[in-house]
């Protein structure tokens, strides 16, 4: 088996996960991720970059298992031949997504600034998944919660890294 090794100068590398564990005999692993659009990654045939050296990998399956995302890698069907990837985290090339100009990833909101009738009220610093809704954290004077939702975001502009917000004087308390 020969993997390719990349370097983070040609890619730009967005960290999904850590692999906690192998499971079974036949090469699954089992990876750790709070990545929130799982469903334009785990697919067959969609490329990762596993540990330090980044090393490729491509999916061949994947299935959820509790809180886990199990995984198996197109010609690796030996435990002996993952066993190396326990604890190492894994990225994905965000170009591999193939989004549009005017597409984005919701990780890309953190570093965004929440602005509301052009005042600026913030900077997102987390996005938390509850299940349910999507709550984007953002520091201020007074840091507060704002709900992904249309109520609540006009506008998410990408190249200005801005989020015009509507309706959010109410929760900032």
């Amino acid at each position: 088996m020969v993997l390719k090794r990349v370097s983070n100068e040609n890619f730009n590398l967005i960290y999904i996960g850590k692999i906690v564990n192998t499971h079974g005999i036949k090469g699954e692993v089992r990876l750790l991720s709070n990545f929130l659009e799982k469903d334009l990654i785990f697919k067959n045939g969609f490329k990762v970059y596993i540990g330090s050296k980044k090393e490729e990998q491509t999916i061949n399956t994947y299935r959820p298992h509790k809180q886990f995302d199990m995984l198996t890698f197109k010609g690796v069907d030996d435990i002996n031949l993952v066993l190396k990837y326990k604890g190492e985290k894994v990225y994905i090339n965000k170009a591999d997504l193939h989004l549009k100009d005017d597409e984005y990833l919701l990780e890309d909101l953190i570093g965004m600034k929440i602005v509301s009738e052009e005042e600026v009220l913030g900077v997102v610093s987390d996005i938390i998944d509850t299940k349910g809704h999507k709550l984007l954290y953002v520091t201020f004077a007074k840091n507060y919660y704002i709900p992904y939702n249309s109520y609540y975001i006009k506008q998410v502009d990408v190249r200005k890294k801005e989020i015009m917000a509507k309706n959010i004087r109410d929760l900032i308390l």
